[in-house]
């Protein structure tokens, strides 16, 4: 059986929506909606947030939830699991002494995505084996506009359901095919940012140097390709909705009236 610790990084101090994890959404903040759908996954050992903001961590504390404190230092929040990860490994490894278990893997649950689907976790780790370096989801599109739009990483794949490319592109061309024919004639997959590291490759990752591939697409995922790292993709038929701007908070608040 695989140990699995979910992590969700918060940060307060986001450029385009300050104070993002702490919005209210109906009743409930922002980082609590994420916290509770996520620990409905049965398949996650615990659930934990990794903040670098004592008001997000006094917050958490004060709905139940797990949290540690981290830099406000990290690049990514990436970084900021590996932290958290030897943060918790640290604190139950004191605890359960002996009888302390690893982790195998952590998965990296975005913080503003109030509405993920347990069962979108799920599909992530059923994915996962012992050889698996680093695994994401991807959902089929299905519009036009969103195969289109460059704020929508696609990505492609090879057999064996590894990443082979992610890109804000519309990736493949169809070559001597109309683009308003081009989702009828053709799968297409958009990524979806949940990410699961096995602990070995989280360690690993967080030391290497940004990619050219990942500076000029703007895609962090790009570095771990880049430097020969393998990516398992699974296919989930859920979409997700995160928060980018306070605009995106009216069609949150439409969702749960």
């Amino acid at each position: 059986m695989l140990k699995i610790l979910g992590i969700i990084p918060a940060r307060y101090a986001s450029t385009r929506f300050p104070g993002k994890p702490l919005v209210d959404i109906s009743g409930k903040t922002m980082i609590q909606r994420v916290y509770e759908q996520a620990s409905k996954s049965n398949l996650l050992a615990k659930v934990v947030v990794a903040t670098d903001d004592e008001r997000i961590f006094e917050h958490v504390k004060s709905f139940g939830g797990e949290v540690v404190m981290t830099s406000s230092k990290h690049p990514s929040g990436t970084d900021r699991c590996f932290e958290a990860l030897q943060i918790v490994s640290k604190l139950e490894r004191r605890k359960e002494g002996k009888e302390f278990q690893r982790y195998n893997y952590v998965i990296n649950i975005q913080g503003d995505e109030p509405f993920i689907q347990p069962k979108q976790i799920d599909i992530l780790v059923q994915c996962l084996t012992a050889k698996t370096e680093l695994a994401t989801l991807i959902k089929r599109i299905e519009d036009e506009a969103t195969l289109f739009n460059p704020n929508t990483p696609k990505v492609i794949f090879n057999n064996y359901h590894e990443a082979i490319y992610f890109t804000r592109q519309t990736i493949p061309y169809l070559r001597g095919i109309e683009k308003d024919k081009w989702l009828n004639a053709h799968d297409y997959f958009k990524h979806i940012g949940i990410y699961a590291y096995r602990v070995d490759i989280l360690n690993k990752i967080t030391k290497l140097p940004i990619a050219l591939l990942e500076k000029v697409e703007s895609l962090e995922q790009l570095r771990w390709l880049a430097n020969g790292f393998k990516i398992k993709v699974a296919i989930t038929p859920y979409d997700s909705f995160g928060i980018d701007i306070p605009e995106d908070l009216e069609e949150a608040q439409r969702i749960t009236s």
